[in-house]
């Protein structure tokens, strides 16, 4: 369902296919690890391979950053396709995730 990739300085974490109720609870474990075991404080979730998600793994997304939040760590998105988009856009949650438009753009941000 998702790829952990870890290279400094970022923790890289890539969702695939659709993210639904029925698997988000694994996802946020996966996730909730990932920013839990990160110690380079920069976790982004690349969401190129995503092709749905609905309430649940909006809540994923959610559960992680605050626990990020808590943590003083940075969480980013990057990569979310337009029918994505519109879920953070709907929910106002595009002005509390910090969102780049791909993993590059998010890059550049770290130099």
């Amino acid at each position: 369902m998702q790829t952990l990739a870890v290279t400094s300085p970022i923790t890289v974490v890539q969702p695939q296919g659709h993210l639904n109720a029925a698997n988000a609870t694994e996802f946020r474990s996966q996730l909730t690890a990932a920013v839990a075991a990160n110690h380079n404080a920069v976790v982004l979730v690349d969401m190129e391979r995503l092709d749905s998600m609905d309430s649940a793994g909006l809540m994923a997304l959610v559960s992680a950053f605050n626990l990020a939040q808590r943590q003083n760590q940075r969480f980013s998105l990057c990569s979310l396709s337009p029918s994505i988009r519109i879920i953070f856009e709907l929910t106002q949650l595009n002005r509390v995730f910090e969102i780049f438009e791909s993993k590059s753009a998010f890059e550049a941000t770290l130099q």
